[in-house]
């Protein structure tokens, strides 16, 4: 069971999805605009946020960039917006998840139980992980290169340090959707193609010119050290 934080202005929606997940076993409080809901979250910290982009009162992105200004919990995107930029814009504000309406409440149900899973992994990890000028820390979640810290998001740190973690060796990207995003049947969608740009970037390389994250075609990608030329 989460305590659930629902963020939606459809009344009729709300009510549904209110509904649904209290029979699934969490604990849901109900806004309908963005402010409200806000305050709701300083009073009653959520454990995860359901959150719709179409509020009354202030644009969801906006207030995805307040609520990451209060709070580290998990966050899944559920709205009609389905253009593919702005998914990546939305993921990169800090989502943690997206969904795109309709959906049904045993898929929502999921992908909850599927972020709050992968938070809950952080106190297993192994010490830290040194590959070529990286550093990686999993249980600080701070990781560095050439001694300079990376600012990485919370999936984008899951995700350098899987790699790291397997330093070497190919990993799928179906493994990567069930061991970081805990989300088996989500291999048809782009988030790892998205998370792995972002990583590059971060890295200082591209794919055309790889250093860390070499991508093998039809099979997945590989952390390795960058060799000298």
């Amino acid at each position: 069971m989460a305590h659930v934080l629902l963020v939606e202005d459809d009344a009729r929606i709300r009510s549904s999805l209110v509904r649904a997940l209290t029979d699934r076993g969490h604990a849901v409080l109900a806004e309908a605009a963005g402010m409200p809901a806000l305050e709701r979250a300083i009073d009653d910290p959520p454990e995860v946020v359901v959150l719709d982009l179409g509020l009354p009162d202030v644009d969801g992105e906006r207030w995805l960039a307040m609520f990451r200004g209060l709070s580290d919990a998990p966050v899944v995107v559920a709205t009609a917006r389905d253009g593919e930029e702005e998914i990546v814009r939305i993921l990169d504000a800090g989502a943690d998840d997206y969904l795109v309406k309709p959906f049904s409440a045993a898929q929502l149900d999921a992908r909850i139980r599927a972020v709050l899973r992968r938070v809950g992994t952080a106190s297993t990890r192994p010490g830290p992980i040194d590959v070529g000028g990286l550093h990686i820390d999993p249980r600080g979640r701070v990781a560095t290169l050439d001694g300079d810290e990376l600012d990485l998001t919370r999936l984008e740190f899951d995700l350098l340090a899987h790699l790291a973690g397997r330093a070497g060796e190919v990993v799928s990207r179906r493994e990567l959707l069930t061991e970081v995003w805990q989300q088996p049947l989500g291999g048809a969608d782009k988030t790892v193609d998205v998370h792995l740009s972002w990583l590059r970037r971060k890295l200082g390389e591209t794919a055309a010119e790889p250093r860390y994250l070499h991508t093998v075609r039809g099979v997945g990608v590989k952390l390795v050290a960058p060799t000298e030329d």
